[in-house]
C-alpha cells in the first residue's frame, strides 16, 4: 500500500490515516487511488468487520482536492468518486474520526461515512459557493439526509463553516471529545458496533439505506426478505445459544 493512505489492525477493525498532513491531508490522484484500492480490498476481508478513516496529525482531516496537484492536470477522481469513496456502496460501517477541519471535498468524504466522532476543534463546511463552485462531491446530494433541509441550505448557501459542537447539536456528526481522545472513542465506537453479529451489521446498514430511497411499501420488501435470510444464517443460531448460555457469541465472518 502507497505512504498515502497508513493501515493498521485491530480486531476485527481496520484503521485507514489520509498520511499528507505537509498538505492538510488533501487528496491528489495517489491518494485516491490508495484509498480506492483499500477500501476494495476491506470489502472482501471476511476479518474485517468495521473501518475507521482519518487523518494525520491534528491539523485537518482532510482538506479536500489538492489544488496544485488539480493545477497540473491530476484529478482525484476514480470510479468510486472523489478520494475512491464519495460514490462507493461500502457495505461495512465506515466511522470517519475527524481529527481538524472538514471543509470541501474533506466534508463530502466525512459525509460519505455513516458515522463520525470529531475532535472538539474540529470545523465542517461546504464553502465551494464562496469561491464560485458548487460542492460537486455528493455534499449537496447526502447533506440535506443527514440534517433539516433548512441548515442544509444554510451551510451550502452561506458557504461559512460550522464547530465541533454545533454539528453535534444537529446531529450531523455523532460524537465530540477531546482532541487527545479522538481514536480511543472512535475505537471504542467501533468496539460497540463489531462486537455484534458482522452480517448483521451489515444488513442492518443496507436495509436502512436502501429505505431511505424506497416507498414504505418497497422497504417492507427488502425488510422482510432480509429478515428471513439472516433469521436462517448460523449467527441467529449462535446468538440464541450464547445468550442462554449466558456466555458471548463466536460470531462467524459472513
Amino acid at each position: 500500500m502507497a505512504d498515502e493512505i497508513l493501515r493498521s489492525r485491530t480486531g476485527h477493525i481496520e484503521v485507514l490515516t489520509i498520511n499528507r498532513p505537509e498538505a492538510r491531508n488533501a487528496i491528489n490522484r495517489a491518494t485516491a487511488v490508495a484509498l480506492s484500492d483499500a477500501l476494495d480490498e476491506l470489502e472482501d476481508d471476511k476479518d474485517c468487520w468495521v473501518v475507521i478513516l482519518t487523518g494525520a496529525e491534528d491539523k485537518a482531516f482532510s482538506a479536500g482536492m489538492d489544488l496544485k496537484a488539480f493545477a497540473t492536470g491530476e484529478f482525484p477522481i476514480t470510479e468510486k468518486g472523489f478520494g475512491g469513496i464519495t460514490k462507493r456502496e461500502f457495505s461495512k460501517p465506515l466511522i470517519a474520526a475527524v481529527n481538524g477541519s472538514a471543509l470541501a471535498g474533506g466534508f463530502e468524504i466525512m459525509i460519505s461515512c455513516d458515522l463520525v466522532v470529531a475532535a472538539d476543534h474540529a470545523k465542517f463546511g461546504i464553502p465551494e459557493a464562496a469561491r464560485g463552485l458548487v460542492a460537486g462531491a455528493g455534499g449537496l446530494i447526502r447533506l440535506p439526509k443527514r440534517v433539516p433541509m433548512a441548515i442544509a441550505l444554510e451551510l451550502a448557501l452561506t458557504a461559512e463553516p460550522i464547530d465541533a459542537e454545533k454539528a453535534l447539536s444537529i446531529g450531523l456528526i455523532n460524537r465530540v471529545v477531546p482532541a487527545g481522545e479522538l481514536m480511543d472513542a472512535a475505537m471504542a465506537l467501533a468496539e460497540s458496533i463489531a462486537k455484534n453479529a458482522p452480517g448483521a451489521v451489515r444488513t442492518s446498514k443496507r436495509i436502512m439505506k436502501q429505505a431511505a430511497e424506497l416507498s414504505e411499501d418497497e422497504s417492507w420488501a427488502i425488510n422482510d426478505a432480509a429478515f428471513a435470510e439472516i433469521g436462517a444464517s448460523p449467527d441467529a443460531m449462535e446468538g440464541a445459544i450464547a445468550f442462554a448460555e449466558k456466555r458471548q457469541p463466536n460470531w462467524q465472518s459472513i
